[in-house]
């Protein structure tokens, strides 16, 4: 979903597009739309976009999303506003 950013490069949500079945869950599930299914196959279209809610690997009955939910991006941006600070660079995760 072009407009959301978070910390770049630090989120956790990887695809195994081997094991996907391209049923779409994933699409439709995600809040930011970041994942599409082309050719059969899911492909993360703005990895920077995931806000690691962990939607799509809960409902990946084929084990083919992996997300750690809450290692890094939105946590920390949302922990710099209740802070009062700025969010973490680049490199930096919670």
């Amino acid at each position: 979903m072009k407009g959301y950013r978070y910390l770049p490069d630090v989120a956790t949500l990887t695809l195994d597009r081997e094991k996907c079945t391209g049923c779409g869950l994933c699409a439709t599930v995600c809040p930011h739309r970041i994942f599409v299914v082309e050719d059969g196959r899911a492909r993360i279209l703005d990895l920077d976009a995931c806000m690691e809610c962990g939607a799509c690997a809960l409902n990946c009955a084929w084990d083919a999303i992996e997300v750690h939910a809450g290692v890094g991006c939105a946590s920390a941006i949302i922990g710099s506003w209740l802070r009062g600070g700025a969010a973490p660079s680049g490199g930096d995760r919670c």
